[in-house]
C-alpha cells in the first residue's frame, strides 16, 4: 500500500496560490500605492511597519500585501478570518504573538473581512495593538467608514485597493498562460472575453484560466475561441455584494443619473445591478421612492408608472417585467423635476419632532355629542364647498398661534408651475380677506375670485 501511495501525483497547488506574488515587484496593479514614493512602498523601504485597514474589491491583492509585508519585515504571519473567528480565537492568536515576542519575532496578525466582526471583538484588537504586541492588517471590501468602529480606525492607516484595469488583467493573463498551459493558444478575442468574465478579480481570473485550461484539453481544443468560453463558463455576474458598498454605490449612481434628467446612464446602472443579481422588485421600489423624491407633483404621472411596473413585473416575470422597469427609468429621467414635497415634508417632520403638542383648533374638531357643541368644537367652521369657488378665504387649519411655515415650495417646472400660481391666488385672497376685515371690522368679505382650476 505504501508503494502505491509513493507513486500517487502529490496535490496540485491551484492557480491562484502558485501564482501569489513573492516580491513587491512581482504585484500587478496598484500602483497608486506601490509605485516609487508611493506610501506602501515607502513603508517597504522604510522599514517602519504600522497597523493599516487595506479596503478594496474581492481578488485585488490585500492577503498578497499582508504576506509580503511579513516577509519583508522578518515577521510572523497570523491570520484570522472574521467569518469563521470569535474572541477566542482572537486570544489565542495574541497568545502565538506573546510566544514569539518572548523569541524575538514580532507578529503581524492578518484578519479577513475585519467588516465581519462586531465592535466587541473589533475592541479585542485595540490594548495589543497600542502596546505594540501585534501589528493588526484588516482586510475588508467595505467602507470602514461605516463598518470598522473609530477607536481602531484611529490606531490604523487606511489604504484603498482598486481593481485591475483590462491592461493589469491582460498582463496577468499572459503569466497565467505560461505557467498554467503554455501550449494552449487564445484567440485575441477569446482572451479579452476571459478578462472581461474575470471584472478586475485577479484571484477570479486565475480560476477562470484553470477551468478554460480544463475544459479545451478535455475537449481538445487548440486554440480556445470565444464562442468556447462563453460555453466553458458559467453566466457572467458582475460583481458586487449585495448588501455591500458597491451595491449601494450603484443605487446611488442610478439616482442621481435620474435626478440629473440621463436616461441612458439610467438604463446603464438599472442593467448593470439587474445583471449583477439584484432583486428586480427592489429596484422597482426604489424607483418609486426616485418618483416621490425628484419629480413629486411636478409630474405625478411618475408614480403611478412606477407602481405599474412594479405590478407588471410581480404579475409577468421576467423579462416583460425588467422591460417594464426600464421603461420606469427611462420616463422618471426625461420627467420634469421637483423635490419640492420631500423637502417640505422633511422639514415638516423635523418641526414636529422637535415642536410641543400643539392643540386642535377649536373651530377644526368634530362635534358629534351635545357637550362638544356647547363646548364650541366646530363653531365658526367655514366648509371650503359652501365658499365662492370652493376656498374659504382667509380660514386657519394650523393650530393657534403658528404661523405659516411655507414649508411646501412648488418649482417653476411641470405640473408644479401650475400648482404654485394656484397657491400664489389664494394666498393673495387671503390677504385681500384680512384686509377687508381690518377695514370692516365684522363686515362680510366680498371681492372678486381669482379662477380655481388646478388641483382642489
Amino acid at each position: 500500500m505504501a508503494d502505491l501511495f509513493d507513486t500517487l501525483d502529490p496535490p496540485r497547488q491551484p492557480l491562484a496560490e502558485a501564482m501569489r506574488p513573492q516580491t513587491i515587484a512581482d504585484v500587478i496593479g496598484q500602483k497608486h500605492l506601490l509605485g516609487p514614493g508611493k506610501p506602501l512602498a515607502l513603508a517597504f523601504q522604510s522599514g517602519k511597519l504600522h497597523s493599516m485597514i487595506l479596503w478594496g474589491p474581492p481578488g485585488v491583492g490585500k492577503t498578497t500585501l499582508a504576506r509580503l509585508m511579513a516577509r519583508a519585515f522578518d515577521a510572523e504571519f497570523a491570520s484570522l478570518s472574521a467569518v469563521f473567528s470569535g474572541v477566542k480565537d482572537i486570544r489565542e492568536a495574541i497568545a502565538r504573538a506573546e510566544a514569539e515576542r518572548s523569541r524575538g519575532r514580532h507578529t503581524i496578525l492578518f484578519v479577513d473581512e475585519v467588516h465581519r466582526f462586531n465592535k466587541a471583538q473589533q475592541d479585542a484588537f485595540l490594548p495589543y495593538v497600542e502596546q505594540g504586541l501585534v501589528t493588526l492588517i484588516g482586510a475588508t471590501t467595505e467602507n470602514p467608514s461605516f463598518e470598522v468602529n473609530s477607536a481602531l480606525l484611529s490606531r490604523a492607516a487606511v489604504y484603498v485597493l482598486e481593481s485591475l484595469s483590462q491592461a493589469e488583467l491582460s498582463e496577468l493573463f499572459e503569466r497565467a498562460r505560461h505557467v498554467a498551459c503554455p501550449d494552449l493558444g487564445f484567440e485575441d478575442d477569446a482572451r479579452d472575453r476571459l478578462t472581461g468574465f474575470a471584472d478586475g478579480d485577479a484571484r477570479r481570473l486565475l480560476n477562470l484560466v484553470e477551468q478554460v485550461t480544463t475544459a479545451a484539453t478535455t475537449a481538445g481544443l487548440n486554440p480556445v475561441t470565444p464562442a468556447f468560453i462563453d460555453e466553458a463558463l458559467s453566466r457572467n455576474l458582475r460583481r458586487f455584494d449585495k448588501g455591500g458598498e458597491a451595491f449601494y454605490d450603484q443605487i446611488s449612481a442610478l439616482h442621481k443619473s435620474i435626478r440629473g434628467s440621463d436616461p441612458d446612464a439610467a438604463l446603464y446602472w438599472l442593467c448593470r445591478m439587474l445583471d449583477g443579481g439584484a432583486e428586480p422588485l427592489y429596484m422597482g421600489r426604489r424607483l418609486v421612492r426616485m418618483a416621490i423624491e425628484d419629480i413629486g407633483l411636478a409630474d405625478p404621472r411618475a408614480l403611478e408608472i412606477c407602481l405599474n411596473a412594479c405590478a407588471t413585473f410581480e404579475r409577468l416575470g421576467s423579462p416583460e417585467g425588467e422591460l417594464a422597469l426600464a421603461q420606469a427609468a427611462v420616463f422618471l429621467a426625461c420627467a420634469a423635476k421637483s423635490n419640492a414635497v420631500y423637502k417640505a415634508y422633511n422639514a415638516a417632520r423635523q418641526f414636529v419632532k422637535q415642536d410641543v403638542s400643539r392643540q386642535v383648533p377649536i373651530h377644526l374638531r368634530n362635534a358629534p355629542t351635545k357637550l362638544m357643541k356647547e363646548l364650541g368644537y366646530g363653531k365658526a367652521y367655514r366648509y371650503a364647498h359652501d365658499e365662492p369657488d370652493g376656498y374659504a378665504a382667509g380660514e386657519t387649519y394650523l393650530p393657534d398661534g403658528m404661523e405659516r411655515p411655507d414649508w411646501y415650495q412648488p418649482v417653476g417646472r411641470g405640473l408644479e408651475a401650475r400648482i404654485a400660481e394656484k397657491l400664489e391666488r389664494l394666498r393673495a385672497l387671503d390677504r385681500e380677506y384680512h384686509e377687508g376685515e381690518s377695514r370692516q371690522s365684522g363686515g362680510k368679505f366680498s371681492a372678486a375670485r381669482g379662477g380655481g382650476d388646478g388641483p382642489q
